[in-house]
């Protein structure tokens, strides 16, 4: 692709940047986005061609019955026959790879029910049986595939190659060429390749595919941006953050595919419970072969006949199908709205969940530290500003945290900037830092009163020390975390200039949040922190938090989650830090916060936000709760349409056509009611949006 030379409008600012030209339309590999319908991508391959026998099954059987009711026995036989090789081919195959294997299996059953009917001269109903056998496997397939085409459209997400910038020009570049550091450019309605950092430019980006939100995002410099995800509006150029297979995409889809592998609860039982099952069919059957001619005169055809029929009405078809139909789509939906389940079995477990412990920072907090109070001590001969300059110019040498919000602060301070230069800056680790300011030659001091605690001893007595640690004791009972700020010339004694106080900021929308858990059945709700009680405590009583629990080590939210299970039942913890892993692991729930979380605590949760919306907690706890429903209707529907066909059967000798259409009819009944968790997206998106 020729490079270009490209005017582009980044707010109000025009920029001219040699980017290549997009050729837009579809075919753009960086624009590339999932195309074909639902049909085309699940009835391909090996399952078309199924698709296509239960046709030719259904024709046969079709004619066959024509002919029957015209009085060509022959024909109708030769067109039964038809149906039962079209109708059975892929169930005799599994049903003898089965019995290869000592097992016996739901497609054993029916082809052997089936073969039972040709006995009894009933060539139609064996050839419907597998018709219907044949067509609702199909639509299991359907059904299961529609929730697994929805997170494979996850791979379509990511374009194929990135426009990097390598020289003085910019060329396409495959994902995998593509280098952590390296520039790459995006377009207006380009799917960003890889996860990064914008250098330049700004506008908004459409993560809805990946987080579940529903507004696209405003983006400038310094913001990061997710592999997958659409950029709306402007042009930008982003800094590479992450190698193509560490992307958040690729981690989501990792995730989804090791969810799909892993069973749920409810199925593990149903595929132990399988085999033995089989094997009491088949019991069930010999004795209604057997017996009637045991204790009466019934001829074998009718005994035989009610055995097939019972065989076919006791088969778990529907059982067996019901959890992944329901499981899968639970999943699928949730990855939509930006939740990942892990397994299956989290999807149950979550239904359970009635108590939920927070860590504090990163979780219900911003994580972001911000200078709150600046307080100059009277007569000390600086006020805020001056007060915030000073300690600002020292801190610009320091990557604390603590420094960066000071540095923040003080850039937003009206007017040009007006910071002072400094040198000779030292930091004592755990204490504080020092440097002298070049305009006034004094050496400025900021730290904790342990740090000026040592000084003192060094120097000597620190001025208005008393006034100080009187106001350090009221911003600490306001739950913030103060540093001194403390001149000095020479050797001289320091003296205090002021306090400031730091805060993490609650997450916004935390506390909606936390009534809308107990709006949905949460009965405890607390904080694991490792934080000091007062901070902990202020952001609890913000929150609406019922408990908090402060100054906690990794082994101590262990213990302490340990104990309000036993006292409270299933517990969800939800964290993002390398010190919640351990908690997170020992949780009946581990929930992992994506956007912030560290690589340890994703791997050790159980589920994953995608995005930092702590909302995305009551979606899927309520989401398990629904899909939870939906097996119990599933189980009951299969359960009790084998119980009322067995009854029929015995008592008013139920036909084995009417048995074949209540068995198939209600293994794609929950097939499709399982099928409708795909439609359960995030309800409060929109409202928060």
């Amino acid at each position: 692709m020729a490079d270009t030379q490209l005017a582009s409008q980044v707010g109000t600012e025009a920029a001219d940047r040699s980017l290549p030209e997009p050729p837009g339309g579809l075919d753009d590999p960086v624009r590339r986005s999932p195309r074909g319908g639902a049909l085309g991508e699940l009835f391909s391959g090996p399952l078309r061609v199924e698709a296509l026998f239960v046709a030719i099954g259904l024709a046969s059987l079709l004619a066959g019955l024509l002919a029957e009711l015209r009085g060509a026995e022959a024909l109708s036989w030769g067109l039964y026959l038809i149906s039962y090789v079209f109708g059975g081919w892929y169930g005799a195959r599994a049903g003898f790879e089965s019995l290869r294997e000592l097992r016996i299996d739901i497609d054993l059953l029916m082809v052997v029910a089936a073969l039972g009917a040709l006995v009894v001269q009933a060539p139609f109903e064996g050839a419907m049986l597998l018709f219907l056998f044949s067509l609702s496997n199909v639509l299991q397939q359907f059904a299961v595939g529609r929730s697994r085409s929805a997170i494979a459209a996850l791979l379509e997400l990511r374009p194929e190659v990135a426009r990097v910038q390598r020289g003085d020009q910019w060329v396409l570049v495959a994902l995998d060429e593509v280098r952590v550091g390296e520039r790459f450019a995006l377009h207006p309605g380009d799917r960003i390749p890889l996860d990064g950092r914008v250098l330049e430019g700004h506008g908004s980006v459409d993560q809805s595919s990946l987080t579940g939100e529903s507004a696209p995002v405003g983006k400038g410099p310094g913001d990061e941006v997710l592999a997958g995800t659409i950029n709306g509006s402007g042009s930008l150029e982003v800094e590479v953050l992450r190698a193509v297979g560490d992307s958040a995409l690729a981690r989501m889809i990792a995730m989804v595919e090791s969810a799909q592998e892993e069973k749920a609860e409810a199925q593990r039982l149903i595929d132990r419970l399988e085999q033995p099952y089989a094997l009491g069919v088949i019991g069930l059957t010999l004795a209604a072969i057997l017996l009637p001619r045991w204790f009466s005169s019934e001829p074998f055809a009718d005994s035989f006949y009610r055995a097939m029929t019972l065989m076919v009405a006791a088969s778990p078809c529907a059982l067996v199908i019901s959890t992944p139909a329901a499981v899968l789509s639970a999943v699928a939906a949730a990855a939509r709205s930006g939740v990942l389940f892990k397994g299956g079995v989290h999807v149950e477990t979550a239904a359970s969940i009635r108590t939920v412990a927070f860590d504090k920072t990163g979780t219900l907090t911003a994580g972001r530290t911000r200078l709150v109070s600046v307080v100059p001590l009277p007569g000390a001969g600086a006020d805020r500003e001056s007060l915030l300059l000073q300690a600002a110019a020292v801190q610009s040498h320091s990557e604390h945290h603590l420094a960066r919000a000071t540095l923040d602060a003080a850039a937003e301070l009206p007017g040009p900037p007006r910071l002072s230069s400094s040198s000779d800056f030292e930091a004592v680790v755990g204490r504080g830092v020092h440097a002298r300011l070049e305009d006034s030659g004094l050496r400025v001091f900021v730290g904790n009163p342990r740090y000026f605690e040592e000084l003192a001893g060094s120097r000597g007595a620190i001025a208005r020390a008393e006034e100080a640690l009187a106001i350090v004791r009221q911003l600490t009972e306001a739950a913030q975390t103060v540093v001194l700020v403390g001149r000095g010339r020479g050797d001289a004694p320091v003296e205090i200039l002021g306090v400031l106080g730091f805060a993490d900021q609650l997450r916004a929308g935390a506390r909606r949040t936390i009534e809308a858990l107990r709006a949905a059945g949460v009965r405890q709700l607390c904080i694991l922190t490792g934080d000091n009680e007062a901070v902990a405590r202020t952001i609890g009583d913000e929150a609406g938090i019922d408990a908090v629990y402060s100054g906690l080590l990794p082994e101590d939210k262990v213990e302490r989650l340990r104990e309000l299970e036993r006292l409270h039942g299933p517990i969800a913890m939800v964290g993002d830090g390398v010190n919640d892993a351990p908690a997170l692991a020992a949780a009946t729930l581990g929930v992992a916060m994506g956007g912030a979380g560290t690589d340890v605590a994703l791997e050790t949760a159980d589920v994953v936000l995608m995005s930092d919306e702590l909302d995305k907690i009551r979606y899927l706890l309520e989401l398990s709760r629904r899909t939870r429903r939906v097996l119990i209707a599933n189980f009951t529907i299969s359960l009790l349409a084998m119980a009322v066909m067995v009854v029929a059967i015995l008592w008013v000798g139920l036909s084995l056509p009417l048995a074949v259409v209540g068995h198939e009819g209600s293994t794609v009944l929950v097939s499709l009611n399982g099928l409708r968790l795909l439609a359960a997206k995030d309800v409060g998106q929109s409202a928060r949006a």
